[in-house]
């Protein structure tokens, strides 16, 4: 089975590492990773893929900044000449970024199959870009991977087809489960000056609550009054770092002490030893249910209730007395022991994967294949169709188990010592 991950904003890295490993563990498997650049910043890019043990992308769109409709327009016009010389037999995407939607466009319209991971969430707030790309990712896709009950519901509801509704548990945890054993807990401490035993975690990057200021005010003007009552550590994502800038919010940085963006250890590292983390991010929400960290999440709904059934998450306005209030109720409480939701265990990427090998086509290399992958030569991506051809998975896979290994090699010689040859450059202007 040959198969493409896409990814593109940070969120996604986490969800794509498990299902990468998994499939690497599996004879008869092929990867192409596809990078969008959604997120554009290729310091942070690079620090979550070596934080978790993933190579470098076979393919970088390098669609960058703009508008979300310009984004998603500019990933499906560089993507659709990869998919149609390299043939996967399936493409899945995850989450509900502008690259997940995007990908899932381009893949219906050159006919592949799509498999969406952490697929039915819904807030039903449609003023959401996230929620408007879950749903018509949904619509798209071929393959329903959800992470809970209620997201098999949304999906029932809407009318879809149970035989394409598959609930596998959260990718998200599986990383988490990962990267807990190897938390540079010390290390983080040190590099932050961070001393304290109880501390709240912040972090905020909506557009909702960041790019209006009578939104983002009261935020901070919360976050000052909470710094009173326990240390304030805020990790500042570049958009919200940029509106504070913009909108001329100042605050007290004994109250607020700001972090720059955190790799993915360091901040599980804090957020498993904080009182207390205050977010809009959905992730977060999970990682900190599962973690037995209180959460208060600054938006009016959530599409992920299960955090609020089972008590570890409050949803709060963007208020400054709201927030005070909530967060005093919050560090009251004694600290519950964590309570993982069905199938939240670790494995959610090992069941996707056993999935798709039982059901997902693969492609049969019939003359309109020959004649299209013949086509295809004679395009920038031939090399990367050569890597990934049935011809070669052998090679292919053992090429990549050796890049794996040796990451700061080069990955076109590595593949040319293994005989295959013709890998183009894995930046798309």
């Amino acid at each position: 089975m040959k198969c493409m991950l896409v990814f593109g904003a940070r969120p996604n890295f986490m969800k794509i590492a498990p299902l990468y490993k998994a499939l690497c563990q599996r004879s008869g498997c092929s990867t192409i990773l596809v990078h969008t650049g959604q997120h554009f910043d290729q310091a942070m890019s690079d620090s979550f893929i070596n934080a978790l043990g993933l190579p470098q992308p076979d393919v970088h769109l390098q669609v960058g900044s703009g508008t979300q409709a310009q984004q998603i327009a500019r990933i499906m016009e560089k993507l659709e000449p990869v998919l149609q010389t390299t043939r996967p037999d399936v493409t899945v995407v995850v989450g509900d970024v502008s690259s997940t939607l995007a990908a899932a466009l381009a893949s219906a319209t050159v006919d592949v199959p799509i498999a969406h991971v952490e697929a039915g969430l819904r807030s039903r707030d449609w003023s959401m870009p996230e929620e408007r790309n879950r749903v018509l990712t949904d619509r798209l896709s071929q393959y329903l991977f959800t992470p809970s009950a209620d997201a098999d519901d949304n999906l029932v509801a809407e009318g879809i087809d149970r035989d394409r509704i598959f609930c596998v548990g959260n990718v998200m945890i599986d990383t988490l489960d990962w990267v807990l054993p190897r938390l540079p807990h010390k290390e983080t401490r040190c590099k932050y000056n961070i001393s304290c035993s109880r501390f709240a975690l912040v972090t905020l990057h909506r557009p909702a609550n960041v790019d209006h200021p009578q939104t983002l005010y009261p935020i901070v003007r919360g976050l000052e009054a909470l710094g009173d009552r326990l240390p304030v550590y805020f990790a500042i994502h570049p958009r919200t770092q940029q509106r504070i800038k913009e909108f001329g919010i100042r605050f007290c940085e004994k109250r607020i002490r700001p972090l720059p963006p955190l790799s993915y250890p360091e901040f599980i590292s804090l957020l498993s030893e904080a009182a207390l983390v205050l977010t809009d991010s959905g992730g977060i929400q999970e990682e900190a249910a599962v973690l037995g960290v209180p959460c208060l999440t600054v938006r009016e709904n959530t599409e992920r209730p299960i955090t609020l059934k089972f008590g570890f998450n409050e949803l709060v306005r963007a208020d400054e007395q709201a927030i005070v209030a909530a967060a005093e109720r919050a560090i009251a409480k004694e600290r519950r022991q964590a309570v993982r939701p069905p199938l939240w265990d670790g494995q959610a990427a090992e069941r996707i994967i056993e999935i798709l090998l039982d059901r997902a086509p693969i492609r049969k290399r019939t003359a309109r294949w020959r004649l299209a992958s013949a086509a295809a030569a004679a395009s920038p991506y031939a090399g990367v169709h050569a890597l990934h051809s049935s011809t070669a998975p052998v090679a292919a896979s053992a090429a990549r188990a050796k890049y794996a290994r040796h990451a700061d090699h080069d990955m076109t010689s590595l593949l040319e010592k293994q005989g295959i040859s013709g890998l183009p450059t894995t930046d798309i202007s």
